[in-house]
């Protein structure tokens, strides 16, 4: 018997294999994430939070409820949300913040360019996106840069929720330099929290919403100026990662910056992009 059957057989309430297939085979179908083996124990950890709160006796009927035709569609969000990482930090792969403040913000200020369109296509809990819009404020304000707009989208829905407010661990703000911390953070009133908020007027800049990268389109309006989408292509395989980043593409407008995370590659893909710094790319 393998290591991984005995784990399975150990508990009565173990996650069995065939159920772990059947989830992973509609994680897949559903939002491309491919989900080896190696992961049942963490998807075993995190679908007992659904047991629970379905009031549900074990895994084995969570798993043979859920895929009942008239409970998949209510459970489907909360299943989705439960099997997702979402790791995030502020100023995460600072190499790329450095490039879009000192190179691509001072092109499009020299070319007169008024108003800027920031695509954060994988935000989690909001870090990437708040970073984005300290950064461009800032730019606006103290170099002469154009106003921007950024929306920030994520397959999951509690994620989002936390985004929105801007409500974070004191720690989580860490990697925030101090002058911008002192810009655009407040402390909790009551200093046992130990919790920080971002400020109103920056929150107001950003637009959250849902959005599936495993769609067809991607309902974005106008095309983007920069779209950063980091750290979620090393969930899909090779065939998913073409045709997200395709996709990505024709959300931006010719010129415009595309970045990915650093352990990610398109290399060998037919795409209309070319490098212009480390997993930097503009459109051709």
């Amino acid at each position: 018997m393998s290591s991984l059957a005995r784990a399975a057989s150990a508990s009565p309430d173990a996650l069995q294999r065939r159920d772990f297939d059947r989830i992973s085979a509609y994680v897949y179908k559903e939002c491309g994430i491919r989900l080896p083996p190696a992961k049942m124990t963490m998807i075993e950890g995190r679908l007992r939070r659904r047991v629970r709160a379905t009031g549900l006796s074990s895994l084995g009927d969570y798993c043979a409820w859920v895929f009942q035709a008239d409970h998949l569609e209510g459970e489907r969000e909360h299943l989705l949300n439960a099997v997702t990482t979402n790791k995030t930090d502020f100023f995460r792969e600072p190499k790329h913040f450095d490039y879009l403040m000192g190179t691509v913000m001072p092109r499009l200020r020299d070319e007169g360019q008024r108003r800027v369109r920031v695509w954060s296509s994988a935000c989690s809990t909001g870090a990437e996106p708040y970073t984005l819009a300290m950064l461009l404020d800032a730019f606006a304000a103290d170099r002469g840069g154009p106003d921007f707009g950024i929306l920030a989208t994520d397959l999951d829905s509690e994620v989002l929720r936390t985004a929105r407010r801007g409500i974070y661990a004191a720690a989580m703000l860490d990697p925030v330099p101090t002058a911008l911390r002192k810009r655009y953070v407040m402390s909790a009133s009551d200093p046992k929290r130990d919790e920080m908020r971002i400020v109103p007027a920056l929150r107001s800049s950003i637009g959250f919403a849902q959005m599936n990268l495993m769609d067809e389109r991607y309902p974005v309006g106008d095309p983007m100026d920069i779209i950063f989408c980091r750290n979620v292509l090393i969930y899909f395989d090779k065939p998913t990662q073409e045709k997200v980043v395709r996709r990505l593409a024709e959300c931006l407008r010719p010129g415009g910056w595309m970045f990915l995370g650093h352990s990610e590659s398109i290399t060998g893909f037919d795409l209309p992009l070319k490098t212009v710094s480390n997993t930097v790319f503009q459109r051709i």
